[in-house]
């Protein structure tokens, strides 16, 4: 399959491109043995470009927003023909995680491949949604029904809100390789340190568990790893359904002991499986003083439709994305995945991995996080959005949990939908074994709900209920 093509990109093949690149220059400095920091810095920069544009990033400058009408983003609502809820609202989108493809890392197990550019978005998108769930579980809610914020001075945007730079100063963070357990990248040592350092502390350690290395936990080294299991490999594409229960295995064979991630089968939440995960004795932990109950990440691969989105779901989607446990949609459009994460009228917002940026060397003090925040809120239609994709939610406690039955519950069962996205039901699912999936029921018939409403009699067969994501 060809890459994803840009009709006002000049026609230049990658080869004659990086050419033209090395040619760049005078005549005395291509026979230099080493080319000019400069220079390299302009060819990283060029190349970086190049790989964008041919694996799908779109350079559009401004996303337009109606200011008359709310912005949803990820459970808050803001009105922005008020200033406040406009510096809101950027603040909030810029304080999401943005992981996208990366290029210079070492070499994937079993493979020379050293850069995921073409193939990873989907992991990508479930980096990014992992790590919403991350800041719910870790970081302290911060401004009243704002949640945590990065509180970074840049805050540049290039939407069209007009939003001036923030005026917030920098503060003097502590690099986590100035913790010696850091250095050994235990899990249970950074929480540890990070908690007691501040925020922003545990705000880069967060960051760091994602930076493409075999030793950080959810970093692409350690998810294609876990992918081998489900029949994938370095290069392959991934599905939405694959990319959750790669995501279930990494949490389960990190340090954290205090969250787990339930991935739904057949669109089937049985509460009887979230109580045997979550619940653990009251003498576990430090002194028996653990919590009676962990937190849960749940994932629910859905299929909203047969070849395109069922525009009798799009409500449902609304709904679910104005919760507050929602932490968002791992999906995207056809052939390319995305991370959703609100709506504004009929137009979803969303972050997108498909842009290519180096490795980060997180053990320099005070290691860039700028390339881990996007600064550009983009919007596409609901029209667009492809029909496989899964959902996710978080749930602090008990508590939590039965609330977040209740309310997802209410917002599927709404009357434009007879059969709603998934269901939550009491028990425990028989054929389940200690947690492992079935691939072969990822996306079966009795999950493709919409299929039976959307499709016309003597086409329901045309498209196979185990096909996954296809993307680039």
């Amino acid at each position: 399959m060809k890459p994803v093509s840009r009709g006002d990109f000049p026609a230049q093949s990658s080869a004659s491109l990086l050419s033209s690149l090395g040619s760049m220059g005078s005549t005395g400095a291509r026979e230099d043995t080493e080319e000019p920091e400069d220079r390299v810095r302009i060819k990283s920069k060029l190349v970086s470009a190049w790989n964008s544009v041919k694996y799908g990033w779109s350079f559009t400058s401004k996303s337009r927003f109606n200011k008359r009408s709310p912005v949803v983003l990820l459970g808050h609502s803001y009105l922005l023909t008020n200033a406040d809820e406009r510096e809101a609202f950027h603040q909030a989108f810029t304080s999401v995680l943005w992981l996208t493809y990366r290029k210079g890392f070492s070499p994937l197990a079993g493979s020379t491949l050293t850069s995921d550019c073409g193939w990873g978005c989907m992991l990508r998108s479930g980096q990014m949604l992992l790590a919403q769930g991350l800041v719910h579980h870790l970081l302290p809610p911060g401004v009243p029904e704002l949640g945590w914020t990065w509180s970074a001075s840049y805050h540049a945007t290039k939407d069209d809100l007009g939003i001036p730079p923030s005026r917030l100063l920098f503060r003097s963070y502590m690099s986590p390789a100035e913790c010696p357990r850091a250095r050994r990248r235990s899990l249970a040592c950074s929480l540890l340190f990070g908690a007691g350092s501040g925020t922003e502390i545990t705000h880069r350690l967060i960051v760091s568990w994602f930076v493409d290395h075999p030793c950080h936990p959810f970093g692409l080294h350690q998810l294609v790893e876990m992918g081998k299991g489900l029949g994938k490999q370095a290069g392959d594409w991934y599905g939405p359904a694959i990319a959750s229960h790669i995501i279930r295995k990494a949490v389960a064979a990190s340090k954290l002991t205090d969250l787990v991630v339930h991935v739904a089968q057949d669109c089937t939440v049985y509460k009887g499986d979230i109580v045997r995960l979550c619940e653990r004795p009251r003498h576990e932990g430090p002194r028996g003083r653990a919590a009676p109950w962990k937190a849960l990440i749940l994932l629910v691969p859905v299929r909203l439709g047969g070849d395109a989105l069922n525009p009798a779901y799009i409500d449902c989607v609304k709904k679910l994305l104005r919760l507050e446990c929602c932490i968002g949609i791992i999906g995207g459009r056809p052939k390319h995945s995305l991370y959703f994460v609100g709506f504004q009228d009929d137009q979803l917002l969303y972050l997108d991995p498909h842009y290519s940026q180096s490795t980060v060397d997180i053990s320099k003090e005070d290691f860039p996080l700028e390339s881990f925040h996007c600064k550009s809120a983009r919007k596409m239609p609901f029209s667009r959005m492809d029909p496989s994709c899964a959902l996710g939610f978080y749930a602090r406690g008990q508590r939590d949990f039965e609330r977040m039955c209740v309310l997802v519950s209410v917002a599927m069962n709404s009357d434009k939908n007879k059969y709603p996205m998934f269901t939550f039901v009491e028990g425990q699912q028989s054929d389940e074994k200690d947690g492992e999936c079935d691939t072969s029921s990822f996306f079966s018939e009795s999950c493709t709900y919409s299929r039976a409403r959307a499709s016309k009699p003597g086409k329901a067969g045309q498209s196979s209920s185990t096909d996954e994501f296809v993307l680039l």
